[in-house]
């Protein structure tokens, strides 16, 4: 059974990835920023993060949008498929700057009925400023498991959206 876990730095469209590989394979996928923000950005508690997880993990098959370091230990354990999006900072801000201003603008609630606000958009804890502070780790973890030699079997990086269409169409419309 496919365990999936999409993984890419902030922006790089993770999610809708994960969405488009659950309605190609009919399998469920998880938000995980669902199961990681309560209302009013409040976090749940690292404990309770890595319980969700790990009961999702324990299911023979399921489709992850990303994984936090604090339980990435969880999913990396029986994953058998990590589709690694390792898109051009350029490429993947840019699609973090039109999605945050787009909900900005029109108040579009995402996790557990959050939105975003010009004031956190300005802030320290920004997805923007999350983004700088997370994109050379995240890309370097990409390609150390791309020459792992436990996980490199398992590690698809796509480096461009032609290389993801393209590995998309090898899934089949679903």
């Amino acid at each position: 059974m496919p365990r999936i876990l999409v993984y890419g730095v902030t922006g790089s469209g993770k999610s809708t990835l994960a969405a488009e590989i659950s309605r190609r394979l009919g399998l469920a996928w998880t938000s995980v920023d669902d199961l990681t923000f309560l209302p009013n950005w409040v976090p749940v508690p690292e404990a309770e993060q890595r319980e969700l997880i790990t009961r999702i993990c324990a299911e023979p098959d399921w489709i992850l949008d990303t994984a936090y370091g604090m339980w990435l230990d969880i999913p990396l354990a029986r994953v058998t498929l990590i589709v690694a999006l390792d898109y051009p900072r350029w490429l993947s801000f840019g699609r973090l700057l039109r999605r945050t201003v787009h909900r900005v603008v029109s108040r579009t609630p995402v996790c557990n009925g959050n939105t975003e606000s010009l004031r956190l958009v300005l802030s320290r804890q920004s997805i923007l400023a999350w983004h700088f502070r997370s994109f050379a780790r995240k890309r370097s973890r990409i390609r150390g498991w791309a020459v792992d030699p436990v996980l490199q079997d398992r590690v698809i990086v796509l480096r461009s959206l032609r290389e993801t269409r393209a590995w998309l169409r090898t899934l089949g419309s679903g």
